[in-house]
């Protein structure tokens, strides 16, 4: 047998990965048992856990939004910034987002410290969340439905790749344009699904600015990244 053919894929994954993977197949697994009749209320169960646990942790917009007009964060549930990327509207929804995690999180967490993971992840998720509302707030009569998933943070971490990437790029003196394809083709995906299939919402919003948060947080959190950034200043 070859070198590594006997190795699972899977114990290859950083713990941290894990780490944030986890509270996705736990819901999923909790809501599987209800569509197999475990949990009280017969075979319907897992679907009304999932409506229930949706309408408790994700976030809606208008929570940042009426915050900031009474200039207090009093009733606006501010750990929702944190739950809304752990339940999903489906398991096929849980699923794209597991794989994003765990594909790009694996490449990510190459490079960066396990914190650093950790921090880009909540730090696209949140700053994802409050660019969507501030979007939002801006445009009081369009309708923006409430943040459910993992995507935002996601992105996020497709931002760090697309750092890494970008930075292999100017080493190599080559194009570093090539290294945002990827989130370019994602976005034309999301565009022509929408398209097709309809309900193309604006959520967009809020995983294109999980992706920026990403990217512009790489400079810091890459191992010596902060010790650049002084000689930079320095040098200026």
């Amino acid at each position: 047998m070859r070198a590594g053919m006997n190795e699972s894929p899977v114990n290859s994954l950083p713990a941290v990965l894990w780490l944030l993977a986890m509270p996705i197949i736990a819901a999923e697994a909790y809501f599987g048992l209800g569509r197999l009749g475990f949990l009280a209320g017969g075979v319907n169960a897992g679907q009304a856990a999932r409506g229930i646990t949706i309408e408790q942790t994700a976030f809606n917009p208008e929570f940042l939004v009426r915050a900031f007009d009474r200039s207090s964060v009093a009733g606006a549930q501010l750990y929702r910034l944190l739950t809304y990327p752990f339940v999903h509207y489906s398991l096929t929804h849980a699923i794209f987002v597991l794989v994003f995690l765990l594909a790009l999180g694996n490449m990510v967490a190459r490079v960066f410290r396990p914190g650093a993971v950790v921090a880009l992840f909540f730090a696209s998720a949140i700053g994802g969340a409050a660019v969507y509302s501030l979007v939002a707030g801006f445009l009081p009569m369009v309708r923006f439905d409430p943040l459910v998933g993992g995507y935002a943070p996601v992105y996020g971490l497709l931002g760090a790749f697309t750092f890494l990437l970008w930075t292999r790029l100017g080493e190599e003196n080559a194009n570093q344009l090539r290294a945002f394809t990827l989130i370019g083709m994602l976005l034309l995906f999301q565009l022509v699904f929408g398209i097709a299939f309809g309900g193309a919402g604006k959520n967009w919003i809020a995983e294109v600015s999980g992706f920026v948060i990403g990217f512009l947080l790489s400079f810091v959190l890459i191992p010596g990244g902060m010790g650049r950034v002084r000689r930079r200043i320095r040098q200026r």
